[in-house]
């Protein structure tokens, strides 16, 4: 799979870290060239924590997709960054937590009791 965002109607921003958390584990390689801002792949580090293959060319992350994640403590750096560790995290074997959720609160309410409606095995831990 291969992306490049791109101002309306093409592929947004917004969606850059979401997907790349579903490329992790994607047969092959996939790229994602961010266009519209620079330093977008904050959350490259936290994938690979979870036993992501992403390198960075300049505005292109290669992702070489992998069997399996295993879950890990990651901290989310913005709102669109936790997303993806949440997706990644609950693709991967074991337990994953996602430290400083306040950025995902910003954007997604009680969305730990929607996964879970779905069938997901998550929970909000205080403290």
């Amino acid at each position: 799979v291969d992306v490049t965002t791109a101002p309306f109607p093409a592929f947004p921003t917004d969606l850059q870290a979401q997907f790349m958390g579903l490329m992790t584990m994607a047969k092959g390689k996939s790229r994602i060239t961010e266009t519209i801002f620079e330093n977008r792949f904050m959350h490259v580090q936290e994938l690979a924590r979870l036993g992501a293959h992403i390198t960075l060319s300049g505005q292109t992350a290669i992702v070489d997709g992998v069997a399996k994640l295993k879950g890990a403590p990651v901290m989310a750096t913005d709102l669109r960054a936790s997303v993806s560790l949440v997706i990644a995290g609950l693709a991967a074997e074991g337990e994953t937590t996602v430290n400083r959720v306040y950025h995902l609160d910003r954007g997604f309410e009680r969305l730990e009791e929607k996964l879970s409606g779905c069938g997901a095995v998550i929970e909000r831990i205080s403290g």
